[in-house]
């Protein structure tokens, strides 16, 4: 059976690093439908970097499974120079060089939401981590930052996780996920867009707001622009985030040493958040890459027009990059990882994500006295891409 194969099929969700080795045997390797995946960090990284790798897949063959492209793409799915333009104009409200706050300033909104959430788990004994404490933080977060009524969340949640259970490599029903995909993606805009005319009528204290307002010497946003931005924004900024605190929870609470070392040293929050990018990152894969330009790498030339798609979490684990690559290693003296992508598509989000992680792991840990599995593995979501368990549910002898 095909490698890839294997790793998408659902019964390997819980553990598809056991394929990555026969993956990286090949760094590069061609499959069935004319992708090329690429599976070792330094290609990876190389990849990453190349002028001749586009985003925008626009740029397919003929002949090559495309998207259809039928509404506005977010910066996320173009190049330069427009990429660098909205992706500037969104950082605009969102952090360094105009709004270096935005991200410390919800510190104190993050742990007042996870006192909370963490408070609502006394006087029990059991407790769903992910619909109980990891859903709901980023949700909130997210919804304030952008200015979404959180009241609405039933709405959106069901639409963004439509769009990320589609994502992703897969040729077997490529057509159906795309057509749900863009169902779900062109329901998801035009909710955002009633958002966004209001805000454009009476603007706010929040990042839709600025989107649909700011005009700069440059200009600024069409409302197309805000609306593809802000769906970006609004699924990304909850959705790995979800798996990166169910994923470090699920990692820690199998690791009973490492959890009371965690308990004892507060402070190792910080490099245990970096290992589980690395170790168990909540996207998989980036598969929306495409050749521009006939290039060779690792013995192998991916010709122009091709897809490509990038096994990040096996670059993560490459024993040529990282001693020791499936342990989990909190004191890791040097910690490089494809957990956040890498060139000009490093997630936008790191800094807000790296901080939601850090506070609800830090008070889960804190507070949960004598945590312990339910289920292990637990059931994870259907998806390959944003890998993560749908519920983790664990025992535990109160809270402090």
């Amino acid at each position: 059976m095909n490698v890839l194969k294997q790793i998408l099929d659902p019964a390997a969700r819980p553990d598809p690093y056991r394929y990555f080795g026969a993956l990286r045997e090949s760094p590069v390797t061609v499959q069935e439908d004319g992708t090329y995946l690429v599976s070792t960090y330094r290609e990876i990284v190389a990849l990453l970097h190349d002028p001749r790798v586009s985003s925008d897949r626009r740029n397919l063959s003929a002949g090559a499974p495309a998207e259809q492209d039928d509404f506005n793409p977010s910066f996320i799915g173009l190049d330069s120079p427009e990429h660098d333009r909205l992706r500037g104009l969104a950082m605009r409200h969102f952090g360094p060089p105009h709004s270096p706050e935005t991200v410390e300033r919800l510190r104190p909104k993050m742990l007042e939401l996870t006192t909370a959430l963490i408070d609502a788990l006394k006087g029990r004994t059991r407790a769903d981590i992910v619909d109980e404490v990891a859903y709901p933080l980023p949700v909130a977060v997210i919804c304030a930052l952008l200015g979404v009524p959180e009241e609405d969340e039933p709405r959106f949640h069901a639409l963004a996780d439509e769009v990320v259970e589609t994502l992703g490599p897969g040729e077997e029903d490529r057509a159906e996920r795309e057509r749900a995909r863009k169902a779900a993606a062109m329901e998801l805009s035009r909710y955002l867009a009633g958002l966004a005319e209001a805000r454009e009528r009476a603007p706010r204290a929040d990042m839709l707001s600025g989107l649909i307002t700011y005009r700069g010497p440059a200009g600024g946003m069409t409302r197309d622009e805000a609306v593809a931005t802000s769906v970006l924004l609004l699924i990304a900024g909850h959705e790995t985030t979800i798996n990166l605190i169910a994923n470090g929870m699920l990692t820690f609470l199998r690791r009973p040493d490492l959890l009371r070392r965690l308990r004892d040293d507060p402070e190792l929050i910080i490099p245990a958040v970096e290992e589980l990018l690395r170790f168990e990152p909540p996207v998989q894969f980036v598969s929306s890459r495409v050749a521009l330009d006939d290039i060779t790498i690792a013995g192998t030339t991916i010709p122009a027009g091709a897809p490509i798609v990038l096994a990040m979490a096996a670059g993560s684990r490459d024993p040529a990059h990282v001693d020791r690559p499936d342990e989990f290693d909190v004191d890791r003296p040097r910690n490089e990882h494809l957990g956040f992508g890498g060139g000009v598509h490093y997630c936008f989000g790191a800094p807000l994500a790296r901080l939601e992680a850090q506070i609800v792991l830090k008070e889960l840990v804190r507070r949960l006295r004598g945590p312990r599995l339910v289920a292990d593995p637990p059931p994870y979501r259907p998806s390959a891409v944003l890998r993560g368990p749908r519920h983790l549910v664990v025992e535990y002898d109160g809270i402090d």
